[in-house]
């Protein structure tokens, strides 16, 4: 039996799916109602016609209407559906909040087809939720059809919380929500699922079978050209550019009201990167003072194989800031919905754990510190990964590091992918934590200037180590989607930026 529960909760987390701890028999379980509300109709072939979106909502035992109470939205992983059984959200009942969880478009008992956070289906969606919230006599209120309102979820269910804030920001110049907390979720997914249009093939193969039913005629169609050529279809840059934040903030729009951030550094499918990129280009300035970025060994954490990484899995900062995410996630919101004294610190900068354990708090995640290394030859489409030495230990490094160098291309649509590592020699380097990034020259080079930016990472390289720089013509997370023709690249005049902790 535990073996089985092991592997669900893996699979769940993988998938972004919350999973919901069991209540002890003491506590007093809330029945929550359930309703289906009407949102904007489908247009998509395969499913047109109206729409409902269905919630289940725990009011909690101390509101009334002479006693009101703020509200959490919830919501689920991709290919998961909404939490509605008793005493699931009892925490916090119990601390005065009222909770809606949410099956989203295409998922659950909602209707329609998933167009994966896009303001004009699922925007339009979590305010349609939004104002049925505002219209419940129990709920308080900020003013005349505003609920006091904040948000809960991970990976799909972080991707709501910003798609609902973004659109009433783009439609109306403000956002209800008071506040969020989304977990493992993306900035760009053209960035995540296909950086430098080289397509994250493990993961992308593994979200499309989770939703098969869920998807739109595009999204189907797009998965067979991209299985077929594999490059990423000009459909699918098209069909994400507007769900995420990265469209909002390209445009000028940022979000005002406090937000707690958290991010698997070991993830692979959303890395650190896309929390940063949140956290810097999303918020006001004002927002991020009241906000905090929590990184951590988790998430959609695939073992990296080809090359080889390593992290431990934990959640360091979160246990430093509140003695766990759970009280850090309740305190925030006790603090910016109810009230509560403001008690937790850290706010405005970047909290992240190492790859062995430990939790770095830093206020810059940018590069600091250069060094210079020897020119680097690797084949492409085929071949073993490489290490060169960067710097020696003890030495501590935690943001976004990259690598600027006069790169030569000797094939057709040549693929590597780059990656920091430690180890006491090349042989034994591994990935920090569990992340490549790729490198794509469409057309044969005979030597240009670029800045290939690496995966975000927090390491401590301890005596006795050395800091590598891995190269490889493979990835196991961009399983047949490395070179398309044999040939090789060639790195000259390298410097290596890396955010050095003092």
């Amino acid at each position: 039996m535990r073996s089985l529960l092991s592997l669900a909760t893996s699979i769940a987390v993988a998938a972004g799916v919350a999973v919901i701890a069991p209540i002890p028999a003491s506590a007093q379980p809330i029945e929550p109602d359930d309703v289906c509300i009407p949102s904007v109709p489908e247009t998509d072939p395969l499913e047109p016609g109206p729409v409902d979106i269905c919630v289940s909502v725990f009011k909690p035992a101390s509101a009334s209407k002479a006693n009101r109470a703020p509200v959490l939205l919830h919501s689920h992983g991709w290919g998961g559906s909404r939490t509605s059984e008793p005493g699931s959200f009892q925490r916090y009942l119990d601390a005065g909040f009222g909770v809606v969880s949410i099956d989203q478009r295409g998922f659950g008992e909602s209707g329609g087809k998933a167009h994966v956070e896009d303001p004009a289906f699922e925007g339009q969606d979590v305010i349609n939720v939004i104002d049925y919230v505002a219209g419940l006599d129990w709920v308080k209120q900020n003013g005349r059809n505003d609920p006091v309102l904040g948000a809960l979820g991970g990976s799909y269910g972080g991707g709501y919380q910003f798609v609902g804030a973004f659109t009433e920001l783009m439609e109306t110049g403000r956002t209800r929500f008071d506040a969020l907390a989304p977990q493992i979720t993306w900035y760009s997914l053209n960035e995540s699922l296909a950086p430098n249009e080289v397509v994250r093939s493990t993961w992308v193969s593994a979200l499309y079978a989770a939703g098969l039913d869920a998807h739109t005629s595009t999204v189907h169609a797009g998965f067979a050209e991209g299985i077929a050529t594999g490059d990423w279809p000009a459909s699918q840059d098209e069909f994400f550019a507007d769900n995420g934040p990265a469209f909002h903030a390209e445009a000028g729009r940022k979000l005002d009201i406090p937000v707690l951030v958290r991010q698997g550094i070991s993830d692979n499918l959303f890395p650190l990167d896309q929390a940063i990129k949140n956290f810097d280009r999303a918020l006001t300035d004002r927002a991020r003072r009241k906000s905090l970025l929590i990184g951590y060994n988790g998430g959609h954490a695939l073992p990296n194989v080809l090359p080889l990484g390593s992290a431990v899995s934990g959640d360091a900062c979160s246990e430093k800031l509140a003695g766990g995410y759970d009280e850090l996630e309740l305190r925030f919101y006790q603090e910016n919905l109810l009230g509560a004294p403001r008690e937790l610190t850290g706010h405005g900068r970047y909290h992240l754990m190492t790859s062995g354990g430990d939790c770095l708090t830093v206020d810059t995640v940018a590069p600091t510190a250069e060094f210079d290394l020897p020119d680097i030859t690797t084949t492409t489409a085929a071949g073993v990964p490489q290490a060169v030495k960067i710097a020696d230990g003890p030495l501590t490094i935690a943001g976004t590091p990259h690598v600027d160098a006069l790169v030569t291309a000797l094939g057709l649509d040549s693929r590597a992918f780059f990656a920091l590592s430690v180890g006491t020699s090349p042989a034994d380097a591994r990935v920090i934590q569990n992340n490549v990034m790729p490198h794509r020259e469409e057309s044969i080079n005979l030597g240009t200037r670029r800045s290939i930016e690496l995966p975000s990472v927090a390491a401590t390289i301890g005596e006795g180590e050395s800091l590598f720089l891995t190269v490889s013509p493979v990835s196991d997370m961009f399983a047949l989607h490395g070179s398309r023709t044999p040939g090789g690249l060639r790195l000259q005049d390298v410097t290596a930026s890396l955010p050095v902790v003092p």
